[in-house]
């Protein structure tokens, strides 16, 4: 059945108490009903980014009391320029159910990539338009107008793309904190640092704070979410909750307002590397300042040396921002500050953060959390291997790591073996006597 569209975004339609299929196809998915959904969008607590370009989007909700939902980026870069092997990625983050894919595409044949990726996905897409500009509009940094910044996000916005990270809290006030405070590395986002050159070669207010009123009336057409890009994150523990990120923090608290009263549904991005005791309050600080806006983080990274793993530093760093109240981890992979990451680096960086998704939705006692758990729990105290591969996050990684060793005694693993604990026990509860004659046979006992 069409439902004829009388609403502009998904929070104008929820401010009109209209619950709409993307409400209705979001709520599916969660422990809330649809009409708590609802409520949640009007104020802005939750966000669906749903672009009305993107037909084949199977809409999620992420914010309060929504599960924790995970974003893998992916695109076409100078360096590695190989369409086929990114859309192999698509497809693998697809096959693992991820709500997000992030085109960060810099080169090439950008539109032609983002326009497939769009068809193909059914995860919302976002995209980062100032990676785009200098390809896009084929210009040098510095000869590229305010007016041109808006064409690449309306571009990208008509070709169906559901949130879009775009840098407008760092203008001249956070550039003046983050100068006068001083770092080690100064600033690691690229699209932050284009910005940040942009406006230090032309002397020109940043275009995305200056113009702010008309980019959300782009936004708004296309029912494009925006994702205020943290252009001052710190880049090591030496630069965690600063006054150029606090400072900009604040710029992004405000802009949230801007957006909302204009019915554009808004995100806040956040910190990239900090200290593990950092984390929840960072969390706590964005939620106060931007008034409880969904929260993106960027791992975090809780140390600067854990180089080659840092998919496992940002998953822990994940783990306890979900159980804070971040709402959506970007992935990070064991690539990350080395190279662009190959597809067994993009499986083990979906694989940690859905592992830090579901351990802050535990922690967060979200109505359900525990189901796979609960299910995990049943399938080992019976040995039903079948069970655990089908409950695991990457069962088909489960099952190889199981049969890579030698034929286990019936029922068990090589760890234990006859001496397995939960068949021992399961042996005695059942009246059986427990005997390890053929483990004993063949262990050696001589000194």
């Amino acid at each position: 059945m069409t439902v004829e569209r009388t609403w502009a975004t998904q929070m104008e339609a929820a401010r009109k108490g209209i619950i709409t299929p993307q409400m209705e196809a979001a709520a599916a998915h969660e422990p809330i009903t649809a009409d708590e959904l609802r409520q949640k969008v009007a104020v802005g607590s939750v966000v669906i980014p749903a672009n009305v370009n993107h037909p084949s989007l199977d809409p999620r909700a992420v914010g309060e009391g929504c599960t924790t939902k995970i974003n893998v980026n992916l695109g076409i870069s100078g360096d590695c320029l190989d369409y086929s092997l990114e859309m192999e990625k698509v497809e693998l983050a697809l096959s693992f159910g991820v709500e997000s894919i992030m085109d960060l595409s810099n080169y090439g044949k950008t539109r032609e990539f983002r326009q497939k990726l769009v068809e193909r996905s059914g995860a919302m897409i976002g995209t980062v338009p100032m990676y785009d500009a200098i390809g896009f509009l084929q210009k040098d940094l510095k000869d590229i107008t305010s007016d041109d910044f808006l064409q690449v996000i309306e571009a990208h916005a008509r070709e169906g793309v559901d949130f879009m990270t775009i840098h407008a809290g760092i203008n001249r006030r956070a550039v003046s904190a983050f100068a006068e405070a001083g770092r080690t590395m100064n600033i690691v986002s690229r699209g932050g640092s284009l910005i940040f050159a942009w406006m230090q070669m032309t002397g020109n207010e940043n275009p995305f704070y200056e113009r702010y009123d008309e980019l959300l009336e782009i936004l708004r057409r296309y029912d494009v979410t925006i994702s205020l890009g943290d252009a001052l994150r710190p880049g090591c523990l030496a630069d965690s909750t600063d006054a150029g990120q606090v400072a900009e923090l604040i710029e992004l608290g405000q802009l949230a307002q801007r957006a909302w009263d204009r019915d554009v549904q808004v995100m806040i991005e956040g910190p990239g590397h900090m200290a593990l005791d950092e984390v929840a309050a960072n969390v706590k600080l964005e939620k106060r300042l931007c008034h409880n806006a969904p929260f993106y983080v960027l791992g975090p990274l809780v140390t600067d040396i854990g180089v080659g793993y840092d998919h496992i530093t940002a998953a822990i760093g994940g783990a306890v921002a979900a159980a804070a109240g971040a709402d959506f981890l970007c992935y990070v992979t064991p690539a990350e500050h080395l190279r662009l990451p190959e597809l067994e680096d993009v499986r083990q960086g979906i694989v940690a953060s859905r592992i830090a998704a579901h351990a802050g939705d535990v922690a967060k006692h979200l109505p359900g959390a525990t189901k796979p758990d609960d299910a995990m729990a049943h399938a080992r105290h019976v040995m039903d291997w079948e069970a655990m591969f089908a409950t695991a996050i990457d069962g088909d990684h489960a099952r190889q790591v199981y049969e890579s060793a030698p034929e286990p005694a019936e029922g068990t693993c090589t760890m234990c073996g006859e001496t397995c604990a939960v068949r021992t026990t399961n042996r005695i509860l059942e009246g059986l006597e427990v005997s390890f004659k053929e483990g004993l046979a063949r262990t050696d006992t001589t000194e």
